[in-house]
């Protein structure tokens, strides 16, 4: 397996684990079951933008069957990464010219990163919007079973008859690599014709695997780079199922085309000319080609459950039951228990346990104070002490399972699952951890619930001041990334210092003004009347975000 593909799997391996926590799932699903359509969305961390005036008996009865939790499942993710793709409009359905869509953030650095809005508008669905980048809608109205708990049951059908899903056992149980096809097997089977497919891109032979999906590959169209594209589907992106590209594609009408965006700069052309050609572009060339959903050609969790990354179990729970309906409901797993930590120590293993919030390891108190005047001196720490300076100061190597719960806390802040970090906390992990961009919790607050977050964190110690490896305070990402006004309200409250400035000489004010964040006005102004000329003095702006 090449980098590029085990890191795509493991991407979605975090996506799964983290984006949709199994207590939002839970609540999302109660509210849903009561009745409670705007509960069970802002269970699931989406905002709804919709005047009740608005509302016909159609729209509010697929209101009260949207799972968003479950569509939240299915969000297409930024490339490369956990968070959410920006910009994209997925029309949920459309009512007499009114057309329901959940919008995604509009930026990747925002505390919405992860939040959907819902709206409902008389836009046509299907082109880019005019905007700087382009706002793009999918049409996900055919797609019922990602987000309609009514029809979540046709996810099965989704990914082709058959009765299962491909490298899996109708159970969820992997085949084994001696009952996996070895030659092209017969049309009849949808699974093991899909598995070929995956088995000949794995090999190299990527002509033959699209020639077995029954396309036709054709030379790039666009930029003479486009050829990146076939390198990526060859050498990367695990997740890309051609032969659900295929199936796409044949639903099409007349001459139709689609695209699949496999990157950023990067994207699939599907059309019907003579048979279903494919072909490479750059985006930019075939901007009015309209984007096929990432579901209808990326396809994560069964080729999670064959690596052995996930089990059917921790599947959303309807996902689960369209699949595998024999297996037991659960979910994306809670954060484990915390296990003792295996440390080499001067040629020994030390076993260190999470104890009120700080890493303890076996040393007497005298070679506490040792390490600490060593290191005020220069020197430097090992063994034991190194660990928890590495896990305080983002410098220096952890042992693997540390790097994991480091990943696993800042994921979870990232996702705004305050619940998990707080159990982790309640645990004993030592919440004065750093990243590898020396970002602490603080930097993150604004992204979780500060109001349960923020006093917690004050509590343990952690430093209004400190600052990443950019240089900036959590009161200046806070204001960077556009944060609430609440939450930037608190972190001043909490004694937050407003006169910060920049490697570039930005002060929060000029920042204010840039980005014309109109909710932070009240900071800029009172910046203004303490710290007159700070940074670079830009002229105070009017209007702005709202």
């Amino acid at each position: 397996m090449s980098g590029n593909v085990a890191n795509d799997l493991r991407v979605w391996e975090l996506v799964r684990r983290y984006a949709v926590p199994r207590w939002m799932i839970e609540r999302a699903t109660e509210r849903r079951l009561a009745g409670d359509w705007r509960g069970a969305c802002a269970a699931a961390h989406i905002d709804v933008d919709i005047d009740p005036a608005d509302l016909t008996p159609e729209i509010e009865d697929d209101l009260r069957h949207l799972a968003p939790d479950l569509l939240r499942w299915h969000l297409p993710r930024d490339h490369g990464g956990t968070h959410i793709a920006v910009r994209r409009e997925l029309v949920l359905g459309g009512y007499g010219g009114a057309v329901l869509y959940a919008a995604t953030p509009r930026a990747r650095n925002a505390p919405q990163i992860q939040r959907l809005r819902l709206r409902l508008d008389r836009k046509a669905p299907g082109r880019y919007r005019q905007a700087d980048p382009p706002v793009v809608r999918e049409d996900w109205s055919g797609l019922r079973h990602l987000w309609d708990a009514r029809r979540a049951g046709g996810l099965l059908d989704h990914h082709g008859p058959g009765g299962r899903l491909p490298f899996l056992r109708p159970d969820g149980v992997p085949l084994p690599e001696g009952e996996l096809p070895t030659a092209d097997p017969r049309p009849g089977d949808p699974a093991a014709r899909s598995e070929w497919v995956f088995l000949l891109r794995e090999r190299g032979d990527l002509d033959g695997a699209i020639t077995a999906a029954g396309l036709t590959a054709v030379e790039p169209r666009g930029r003479p780079g486009a050829w990146r594209t076939m390198t990526l589907v060859r050498h990367g992106l695990a997740t890309l199922d051609l032969s659900l590209l295929a199936r796409a594609g044949r639903s099409l009408a007349g001459t139709a085309r689609v695209r699949a965006d496999v990157s950023s700069r990067h994207c699939l052309v599907l059309e019907r000319v003579q048979g279903l050609t494919l072909s490479a572009a750059d985006p930019r060339d075939v901007a009015d080609v309209p984007v096929l959903p990432e579901p209808c050609w990326r396809t994560p969790d069964p080729l999670l459950l064959r690596a052995g990354r996930i089990t059917p179990e921790e599947l959303h729970p309807l996902v689960r039951a369209a699949l595998f309906p024999a297996r037991p409901p659960a979910g994306p797993p809670p954060p484990a228990p915390l296990a003792p930590v295996r440390i080499r120590c001067r040629g020994e293993r030390h076993e260190a346990r999470w104890r009120g919030g700080r890493l303890d390891v076996p040393h007497p108190a005298g070679e506490h104070e040792r390490e600490r005047a060593l290191r005020a001196l220069g020197g430097t720490m090992t063994g034991c002490f190194a660990v928890t300076e590495a896990w305080t100061s983002g410098r220096g190597g952890l042992p693997p399972a540390l790097e994991a719960l480091r990943e696993e806390i800042f994921l979870r802040m990232e996702h705004g699952d305050t619940p998990g970090v707080l159990r982790l906390l309640e645990e004993g992990v030592d919440p004065r951890v750093r990243d590898g961009d020396g970002r602490t919790l603080l930097h993150l607050v604004y992204l979780a619930d500060h109001e349960v977050l923020l006093p917690r964190l004050l509590a343990a110690g952690l430093d209004l001041e400190a600052e990443d490896g950019h240089g900036g305070t959590p009161l200046y990402r806070a204001v960077l990334h556009r944060a609430s006004a609440g939450c930037v309200r608190a972190l001043v409250d909490a004694g937050a210092r407003i006169d910060v400035v920049n490697e570039g000489g930005w002060s929060l004010r000029d920042l204010i003004n840039t980005h014309r964040y109109a909710h932070l006005y009240f900071l800029r102004d009172r910046i203004a009347a303490e710290h007159p000329g700070l940074g670079r003095g830009l002229p105070d702006e009017t209007g702005g975000d709202g």
